[in-house]
């Protein structure tokens, strides 16, 4: 264990356990595309992770936990950066869909309705909605 994981903060925890499984989404059958890549290159950059975790995360990202946020709506847009991963390279595999049903769980969505929630998220990430649009939808599908 490298001493930065020591003295990590807590919210920079939960970006390395949700960049983890944007890179599980994209390993999921087996290659990363070049779209896949980008997608990874930009949510490296948007939850600050640096060259060193990219790689260990990269290589091994089962070892990293999900740790999400308590906030619904942090949940909500997490899973919607997953969405846009399953897309990534214009192709939706069926392990793919199948992992993120299980991030979803992890994510705290109700398990009985997830997978109502995943096919919402994919539905509207396939029509190219925004987070704002997205959030919404979701809650609606995922209401309680």
């Amino acid at each position: 264990m490298a001493i930065s994981d020591l003295y990590s903060s807590g919210k920079h925890k939960q970006e390395k356990g949700h960049f983890a499984s944007i890179v599980k989404i994209a390993k999921a059958n087996g290659i990363i595309s070049n779209g896949e890549q980008k997608l990874l290159d930009r949510a490296a950059k948007k939850l600050h992770i640096n060259q060193v975790e990219y790689a260990e995360i990269l290589k091994s990202p089962e070892k990293f936990p999900v740790n999400p946020p308590i906030s619904y709506d942090e949940r909500i847009e997490r899973l919607y950066r997953l969405t846009k991963m399953v897309f990534a390279d214009d192709h939706v595999h069926k392990d793919q869909v199948i992992l993120m049903q299980k991030i979803a769980i992890a994510l705290h969505f109700p398990i009985d309705n997830v997978e109502k929630v995943c096919d919402e998220a994919l539905h509207l990430v396939l029509n190219n909605n925004d987070l704002d649009n997205f959030t919404n939808a979701i809650k609606k599908v995922n209401a309680i």
